[in-house]
C-alpha cells in the first residue's frame, strides 16, 4: 500500500477496532461457513489470515488448524483481535503486524491464506496477490472473500460513492472478471467460487465507521435522491423516509498457487 492509503486505513479502523470484534456480520454467516468448508478440505497445518480485522476468520480456522498466524496493518485492530481470540481460550493463533504487500514470512510458508472482507481497501491488488502467492506453498490455496463489484457502470459508480462516503479508506470492489485476471497474473488458478447476498442493517453499518451526523445525513440524501434503479439493484429498504437496510453481493474465491 502507498503510505497515504496505509495511514487512512489505520486512522479509519483503529478507533473502530472493537466494533468489528462485536459485529454480527463479521462474526459468522454463510460466507464464513463457505471459507471454513474449503479450509477443512485443504487441511493445511499452517494458515495465514491476512487483514484479520476482528479475528473471526482466524478463530474459526484455529478450531481445526494446528497453527494460525493472524496479521493486520492496524495495530489497535490486531490487539482487539488478540484479546478476543485469547478470551475464547484459543492458544494456537499468533499475531503479527504487517502489510499485505510486505508479509514477513519466507516463501512457501503456508498451505492456506485467508483474506476476508479486506481487499477492497488494497489500492494495488496485484502486488498484494503476488505477495500472498509467494508465501503459499505450491498447490496451496488462497481463500478470499470480498465485496463483488458491479459490471454495470452506473450501478458500480453509485455503490462506490455510497461506500466511500461511509468509509473514505474504501478503494473499489472488483468484478469477477477482474479477480480472475489478477489471480492469474499473480500465479494462481481459480478453483472454486460462489456469490452470496448479504443484508446490511443501515444504522449498524454506518455507526461502525463513526460517521458524523452531518456526513450520515448527506449520505442518506445521496441514496434517497439517486435513481430508483440504483436503490433497487442493492435492495434498499426505506420506511418513513429513512433507510433501514440494503444488500450487497459477496464473492468467495478459492485459488490455488500454480
Amino acid at each position: 500500500m502507498i503510505p497515504g492509503q496505509k495511514a487512512q486505513v489505520q486512522a479509519q479502523f483503529g478507533p473502530s477496532a472493537q466494533d468489528y470484534v462485536t459485529s454480527a456480520g463479521h462474526a459468522g454467516g454463510a460466507d464464513l461457513d463457505r471459507l471454513v468448508a474449503w479450509g477443512r478440505k485443504r487441511g493445511a497445518p499452517r494458515v495465514l489470515d491476512v487483514a484479520t480485522g476482528g479475528g473471526h476468520t482466524a478463530l474459526a480456522f484455529s478450531a481445526f488448524t494446528p497453527t494460525v498466524v493472524s496479521t493486520d496493518l492496524t495495530l489497535p485492530m490486531l490487539e482487539a483481535a488478540r484479546g478476543f481470540i485469547r478470551g475464547t481460550g484459543a492458544v494456537n493463533v499468533r499475531f503479527v503486524a504487517s502489510d499485505v504487500e510486505a508479509l514477513p514470512f519466507r516463501d512457501a510458508s503456508f498451505g492456506v491464506v485467508t483474506c476476508r472482507l479486506a481487499a477492497h481497501h488494497f489500492p494495488a491488488i496485484l502486488p498484494a496477490m503476488k505477495e500472498i502467492a509467494r508465501v503459499l506453498r505450491p498447490g496451496g490455496s488462497l481463500l478470499l472473500q470480498d465485496i463483488l463489484g458491479h459490471d454495470e457502470t452506473e450501478l458500480a459508480a453509485f455503490i462506490l460513492e455510497v461506500e466511500k462516503r461511509r468509509d473514505p479508506s474504501h478503494v473499489r470492489a472488483l468484478t469477477h472478471r477482474e479477480w480472475e485476471a489478477f489471480l492469474k497474473a499473480a500465479g494462481m488458478t481459480l478453483i472454486d467460487e460462489g456469490v452470496l447476498a448479504k443484508s446490511r442493517p443501515w444504522e449498524e453499518w454506518t455507526a461502525r465507521m463513526r460517521m458524523t451526523p452531518a456526513a450520515k445525513a448527506d449520505l442518506e440524501r445521496f441514496v434517497l435522491d439517486s435513481p430508483d434503479r440504483c436503490r433497487e439493484a442493492f435492495s434498499f429498504t426505506i420506511e418513513h423516509g429513512r433507510i433501514q437496510t440494503f444488500s450487497d453481493r459477496l464473492i468467495l474465491l478459492r485459488a490455488d498457487r500454480d
